[in-house]
C-alpha cells in the first residue's frame, strides 16, 4: 500500500531529567515519598493523567500525548529503578500498619516494573485485540479525552496533531522488536491488517475511501462540542481544524502502521507461543507472576486448570439433570438447548437494543441492593451502560471512571447483530459492573489511601474479584429460578478454567494454534470461544488471572470461616478484600491471615 506523506505534527514535551527527580525524592517522609514519587511516574505519561482525570490537579493541560520513543522509555525505566532503590532504603519496621501495607504494595509494583525491563521488547504493541496500540489510541480520543470547555477542545486538536509523531515512535519500537525476532505469528498479522483496514475504511474492506477514522474521531468531537458553550462560528472552526489534523496527521500515521503490518507478514512464522523467543521460558514465568501476582509455575497452573475443568463440568451436569436433559447427549447439544430455551432479545431494531441496555440496568440495580447483606462498603461513583453496535452478543467490557468525577464508569455491551441470548447477560453484568469491576474499582478510587493504591492495577486481584463476583451473585440468590442463567455462569467459569490449560499449553508446552482451538471446542462444547486462542497468543498470561484470583479469594474465605467459626463475619471479610484497593494476591493473603489472627485473639479474650 502506498503511504501518504505525513502532515505537520505537534511536539511532545519532555519532563524533568530523571537524575534531578530522584535526587529531589531522597529523604522525604514516607507518605510524601509515596505521593511525590508516583506523581513523577504519572507525569511521564500524560495520557494516563487524562484517563484518570487528574491533569488539572497537577496544574497541567490535557494537550500532550505520551512520548513512546525508545530513549524516553529507557529514561522512564531509569526512574522506576531509582524510585524502587529509594523505597527500599526506608526502614519498614518503623512504619505504621497502613504505611507497611502501602510499602509492600508499592514495592511489589515497582519491583515488577523493574523485572519487566529485561523483557521490554517481548510484547506485541500492535495486534487485533483490545489493548493494541491503535485500539487504545482511538479509545483515548473517543472516550478518555473528555471535553467540558473550549480549552479541552483546543487540547483535543493539539493532541490530534501529535499522532504522527507518536506513531513514528511506536514504529521505532516495532522495528527494534523485529530485529530481535519478536514478531507475531502470520495469522495474527493477517487479522491485524484487516482490523486496521476496516477501521480506516469505515467498516468496509473494499472501499477506497479512507473515512473510517473521521467517523469515530470527528463525530465524537462534534457531539462533545454540542455539549459546551461555543458559538456556531467557533464550533465550525473547531470542527474544521480537527478534520484537518485527522487528515494530515492521524490517517497518514495509521497508513504507516498498516504498511508496517503488511511488511511483517513476510518475516513471520506460524509458531504461537513465546517459547520461541530467546529466554522465552523466563519471559513466560515473568508474565505469569505479573498477571497472577503469585509464583505458580506453568505446570501448576496447567494442572489447576485441568482440575477446575472437571469440577465445573460436574456442576453443569447437575443442572442438566435437574432440567431432565438426556444424560447421553453431548455437551454441545445440551448447551445449545439451554441457551435457546433461555430466550433472546431481538437486537435487529433500536427498541430491542434499548431492551438489552435496560435489562442490564435492572440486573445491576438488583445486585447492588442484594450486596448490602454481605458488603458494607458502598462506592459513590455512578455506572453507565452503553450499547455498542460495533459488536454483538451482549458481552462487553468495563472502563473505569475518572478520579475527578467528570467521567463515570462505563459498561460497554454489544448490541450489534440480530439477537442477544438472555442467559448470558446476568454473569456479564455481575462481572463487569456490580459487584464486579465497577464496584471494586469505584471503591478503590474512593479510599483514603496514597494515590497509587487507588489506581494501580493487579490483574490476578482485579479479574479474580470479578469472577468471584459472578459466584457471589449466585450465592446471593440472583440466579434463583433461572437455571439457564446459572448454566451460562458455569459455562463462563468453565471458559476461565480452560484458559489456564490453553494459555500454558501454548506458551510453555508448545501447543499449536490448532491444538489449542480443538481443546477449547472439545471442552466447552462449542466453537464459539475458539477465537480466544488468538487473544492468548498476543496477551500471554493475562487470561490466567481470572481463575487463579477467584480460587485464592475462595481459599482465603474458607480458611477464615474454618478458623473463626461463629466469629466469622462476611462483611468484615469483604472489607479486607475490597478496603485496601487492588493488591497482589500474595499481599492479600498476608492481610487476610492477619485479620484471622486478630479476630482469633479477640474471640479468645
Amino acid at each position: 500500500m502506498k503511504t501518504l506523506i505525513t502532515g505537520l505534527t505537534g511536539c511532545i514535551t519532555a519532563p524533568r531529567p530523571v537524575d534531578k527527580i530522584v535526587a529531589d525524592l531522597k529523604g522525604l517522609p514516607i507518605d510524601e515519598f509515596f505521593e511525590e514519587s508516583y506523581k513523577q511516574l504519572l507525569l511521564r505519561d500524560p495520557q494516563k493523567l487524562t484517563e484518570r482525570g487528574i491533569s488539572k490537579t497537577y496544574g497541567l493541560r490535557n494537550d500532550q500525548l505520551t512520548n513512546m520513543s525508545d530513549a524516553y522509555i529507557h529514561e522512564t525505566q531509569k526512574l522506576e529503578a531509582g524510585i524502587l532503590e529509594l523505597l527500599r532504603k526506608y526502614k519498614r519496621e518503623s512504619l505504621t500498619v497502613v504505611q507497611k501495607v502501602s510499602y509492600d504494595v508499592y514495592e511489589w509494583y515497582l519491583d515488577d516494573l523493574v523485572r519487566s525491563h529485561t523483557f521490554m521488547y517481548y510484547t506485541y504493541p500492535l495486534h487485533h485485540f483490545l489493548g493494541s496500540y491503535h485500539d487504545e489510541l482511538v479509545r483515548f480520543f473517543t472516550e478518555f479525552h473528555t471535553i467540558a470547555d473550549k480549552q479541552d477542545a483546543e487540547d483535543y486538536i493539539t493532541r490530534l496533531s501529535q499522532v504522527g509523531t507518536q506513531v513514528d515512535q511506536v514504529l521505532e519500537g516495532l522495528k527494534i522488536r523485529e530485529t530481535k525476532g519478536i514478531i507475531p505469528p502470520t495469522y495474527i498479522i493477517e487479522i491485524t491488517e484487516k482490523v486496521i483496514t476496516k477501521y480506516l475504511h469505515g467498516g468496509s474492506e473494499d472501499t477506497e475511501a479512507i473515512d473510517g477514522s473521521l467517523i469515530s474521531l470527528y463525530t465524537v468531537f462534534e457531539e462533545n462540542l454540542n455539549k459546551i458553550n461555543v458559538t456556531a462560528e467557533e464550533k465550525e472552526e473547531f470542527l474544521d481544524r480537527a478534520r484537518k489534523e485527522i487528515e494530515l496527521s492521524f490517517i497518514p500515521a495509521f497508513l504507516r502502521l498498516l504498511d508496517y503490518v503488511e511488511h511483517l507478514g513476510s518475516c513471520a512464522t506460524d509458531e504461537a507461543g513465546v517459547w520461541k523467543f530467546p529466554r522465552g521460558d523466563e519471559y513466560y514465568q515473568y508474565v505469569l507472576r505479573k498477571e497472577t501476582s503469585t509464583d505458580l509455575t506453568p505446570e501448576e497452573i496447567h494442572n489447576m486448570g485441568l482440575k477446575e475443568v472437571l469440577r465445573v463440568q460436574r456442576e453443569m451436569r447437575h443442572i442438566f439433570d435437574e432440567l431432565q436433559y438426556p444424560q447421553d447427549e453431548g455437551l454441545t447439544g445440551l448447551i445449545e438447548r439451554a441457551v435457546k430455551e433461555g430466550g433472546t432479545y431481538d437486537t435487529s431494531t433500536q427498541s430491542g437494543k434499548d431492551q438489552v441496555v435496560k435489562a442490564y440496568e435492572d440486573m445491576l440495580r438488583e445486585a447492588d441492593e442484594r450486596l448490602k447483606a454481605v458488603i458494607a462498603l458502598r462506592p459513590r461513583a455512578q455506572l453507565r451502560v452503553v450499547g455498542e453496535t460495533q459488536f454483538g452478543g451482549g458481552g462487553g467490557y468495563y472502563i473505569s471512571g475518572s478520579l475527578d468525577g467528570s467521567r463515570p464508569g462505563v459498561f460497554h455491551t454489544g448490541v450489534g447483530g440480530s439477537f442477544v441470548y438472555k442467559c448470558m447477560m446476568p454473569s456479564i453484568a455481575y462481572h463487569e459492573g456490580i459487584p464486579g469491576h465497577h464496584f471494586q474499582a469505584a471503591v478503590a478510587r474512593e479510599l483514603d489511601l496514597p494515590l497509587f493504591r487507588n489506581v494501580v492495577f493487579f490483574n490476578g486481584y482485579s479479574e479474580g474479584w470479578a469472577l468471584y463476583a459472578e459466584r457471589l451473585a449466585w450465592e446471593l440468590g440472583l440466579y434463583k429460578g433461572n437455571p439457564y442463567g446459572n448454566l451460562a455462569r458455569l459455562q463462563l467459569e468453565l471458559l476461565r478454567a480452560v484458559r489456564l490449560v490453553v494459555d500454558t499449553g501454548i506458551h510453555a508446552m508448545k501447543w499449536t494454534r490448532e491444538r489449542a482451538a480443538h481443546y477449547m471446542t472439545e471442552v466447552l462444547g462449542s466453537e464459539a470461544a475458539a477465537h480466544e486462542v488468538d487473544r492468548f497468543i498476543v496477551w500471554p498470561g493475562q487470561a490466567t488471572g481470572y481463575m487463579v484470583g477467584m480460587l485464592k479469594i475462595l481459599e482465603l474465605r474458607e480458611k477464615a470461616i474454618r478458623e473463626l467459626g461463629d466469629h466469622f463475619d462476611i462483611k468484615d471479610f469483604h472489607g479486607i478484600i475490597l478496603g485496601n484497593g487492588r493488591v497482589p494476591l500474595t499481599i492479600l493473603e498476608k492481610m487476610v491471615n492477619e485479620y484471622i489472627d486478630a479476630n482469633q485473639h479477640r474471640s479468645e479474650e
